[in-house]
């Protein structure tokens, strides 16, 4: 299983439609920043995914400042995370010939905002899916 780990907190989708209905434009500007800054992270990362890596799930987990905003608001932002890893090579699509599911988990930590993400071959999730149920 391969890891990324990337700092700070992504534009939730209840910011992103209040800047979409002020201005189209600073919608697309969020897009376009957040999506490079994962590009960023994930160029300078060690992330190195092999064909025997897919297809794979990933497991995402979000620490957030504070309870406030809801899970599904939050893991919108996936969209910027996968576009990233897209643009830096680091993943060759996003389609589900590459990436077949996801898990995300919400957590506190009101000292370091982060997301973590595991790669998993969808063949390792199954069977482990299989082995707890």
């Amino acid at each position: 299983m391969k890891h990324l780990l990337i700092e700070g907190e992504l534009t939730a989708l209840n910011e992103f439609i209040n800047a979409e209905r002020r201005n189209r434009y600073i919608a697309a500007k969020i897009k376009k920043d957040e999506t490079g800054y994962c590009q960023d992270v994930a160029e300078k990362s060690d992330l190195k995914l092999q064909k025997t890596d897919f297809p794979c799930a990933l497991i995402i987990t979000w620490y957030v400042k504070n309870k406030r905003k809801d899970a599904d608001n939050i893991a919108f932002a996936k969209k910027f995370i996968l576009d990233g890893l897209v643009e830096a090579g680091a993943l060759p699509n996003d389609n589900r010939k590459y990436v077949q599911g996801f898990i995300d988990i919400v957590k506190e930590d009101k000292e370091r905002q982060r997301i973590e993400i595991t790669f998993v071959p969808i063949e390792v999730l199954e069977e482990w899916i299989k082995s707890v149920c």
